[in-house]
């Protein structure tokens, strides 16, 4: 029984089992200490004549003394388990109480420590009181969240600030090949060249732009919180990607709610719902289908739905997609179809905004990509385009 149920029911159990097992000391001990009886008076001399009617009166007063004695004793056997009883249920309240005291502080840190995420590493514990046991603990995890607030800050500087470097060259390079196809009469392995240098410098400069969103999604600091529409972001998507879809022949199935409403960055949202579309199309069959809808459970969730068929994949593999440069059947690098920072960055995104990414495999084959944020005045009517 100790060994399961939380800390404070083991606290309670134990302050029970150790009130009530000194109690049942304390009375078996007033017990036999109440079993020592007095003398008997002694007996009057022989040579009276009345000694055989005192004799008889003798037993019969110790009879009805013994009668007395054992009445008290029964009674008092029955009130003290009765005592017993009342005191085993007020131990059960008393330690009860005494073990949410004693576990109080750490409650407090373990909510407190709970509510601290990547996104606001900054808060600490700050437990006050003396100098026990639970305010070393506090103070080490205190220390902890310092030092990782520490790595996390470094981390996104230098994301950030590699980022904005790499622009330097990568703007020379593409000047140096402008002049040199600029020139008169270029040789056409220079156009060649030039070409493919020009196809390689978009690459970079793609995933740079996929770091810089990356780094600001992580750090979770938006200047443009507002009203957004996940429907509105949806439709201007699709649009925008609808000579792709023409292109490679995908039906688009769609399925909105109006007004399905979150807060959040608009830049970072609209980038987050992109980037799912992109994915659908590039990771999708010839002639396939796409669907999405958006919805919500009445007032607490917005939620984005993503779905392409396709052949069957594999779950792990799948669960791996939210990290950086992770793709199904090709190498971490150097694949020409994507940077592999696309739902690593819709991941980021919809962490920052509080919410819940989940990627499943479809039986039939095909990824089913759930995006779920907090709602704000949710729409109740849907509307199938």
């Amino acid at each position: 029984m100790l060994r399961g149920g939380t800390v404070g029911r083991r606290f309670t159990i134990l302050y029970a089992a150790g009130f009530l097992g000194s109690g049942i000391v304390l009375l078996a001990l007033t017990y036999l200490m109440s079993g020592v009886r007095s003398t008997t008076p002694a007996e009057p001399s022989p040579g009276a004549s009345d000694l055989t009617a005192a004799r008889e009166q003798i037993r019969a007063l110790q009879s009805q003394l013994a009668d007395a004695h054992s009445r008290q004793e029964h009674r008092w056997v029955l009130a003290s388990l009765i005592a017993l009883v009342v005191m085993a249920g007020l131990s059960l309240v008393l330690g009860r109480v005494l073990a949410g005291r004693v576990l109080r502080p750490l409650r407090v840190i373990t909510a407190a420590t709970r509510r601290i995420s990547a996104e606001n590493l900054h808060e600490r514990l700050a437990v006050t009181g003396p100098a026990d046991e639970v305010k070393e603990l506090a103070d080490t995890v205190d220390g902890l969240l310092e030092r990782l607030e520490a790595s996390f800050v470094a981390q996104r500087r230098f994301v950030g600030n590699a980022s904005h470097e790499l622009r330097t060259p990568l703007a020379t390079m593409r000047a140096s090949l402008d002049v040199a196809v600029a020139k008169p009469d270029p040789a056409a392995q220079t156009l060649a060249l030039a070409g493919r240098l020009r196809t390689e410098l978009d690459r970079v400069d793609h995933l740079l732009d996929g770091f810089l969103l990356l780094a600001r999604a992580e750090h979770g600091a938006f200047t443009d919180r507002t009203l957004v529409t996940l429907d509105g972001l949806a439709r201007e998507a699709l649009d925008a990607r609808a000579p792709d879809i023409t292109a490679k022949g995908l039906a688009v199935h769609t399925e909105v709610r109006p007004a399905v409403r979150t807060r959040g960055s608009t830049t970072l949202l609209s980038q987050m719902v992109q980037n799912l579309v992109d994915n659908a199309i590039a990771h999708n069959e010839e002639s396939g289908w796409i669907r999405v809808t958006t919805g919500g459970d009445g007032g607490a969730e917005a939620r984005l739905v993503v779905e392409t068929g396709g052949r069957v994949l594999d779950q792990g593999e799948v669960d791996r997609l939210g990290r950086p440069f992770e793709r199904l059947g090709a190498a971490r690098t150097g694949s020409e179809a994507s940077s592999g920072l696309g739902l690593s960055i819709v991941a980021a995104i919809v962490a920052a905004h509080g919410g819940r990414l989940v990627l499943l495999a479809r039986p039939e084959g095909g990824l089913r990509v759930t995006v779920t944020l907090p709602s704000a005045a949710p729409g109740h009517e849907t509307v199938t385009a």
